[in-house]
């Protein structure tokens, strides 16, 4: 399990990412608002605009995806169970954190998630 001080290095990577998802979200929301007033001349400029729009929406729907395990990672710091895998309670490697610090799983457990969900 990580010392308080990596505990607090990894907050603030978590804090400082989560500022950077947000104003990614606000600009892709603001660059869907322009996508949508733009001037629709012919059915190339419509596909343009649908696929732009797509494009911008997946975007957004991914980085919502990330923010929400940023904020479960920061209420984990906050009840002092931060670093434990969620399904088998081992801690996470400090390495693995370091390289995803909102992660759940350790490894191994990883892997049988991803097993699991593939399906």
């Amino acid at each position: 399990m990580p010392n308080k001080s990596q505990i607090l290095e990894l907050k603030e990577t978590l804090l400082q990412r989560r500022e950077s998802i947000l104003s990614n979200i606000n600009n892709s929301r603001n660059s869907i608002d322009e996508i949508k007033n733009q001037e629709i001349n012919d059915e190339l400029d419509y596909a343009e605009l649908v696929s732009d729009s797509f494009t911008q929406g997946m975007i957004a729907n991914h980085q919502i995806a990330e923010l929400k395990q940023i904020d479960e990672a920061i209420k984990k710091i906050k009840d002092d169970t931060y670093g434990k895998c969620d399904m088998c309670g081992v801690n996470i490697p400090i390495g693995r954190l370091k390289a995803k610090p909102f992660a759940k799983f350790c490894t191994e457990c990883r892997e049988v998630y991803e097993k699991e969900n593939k399906n």
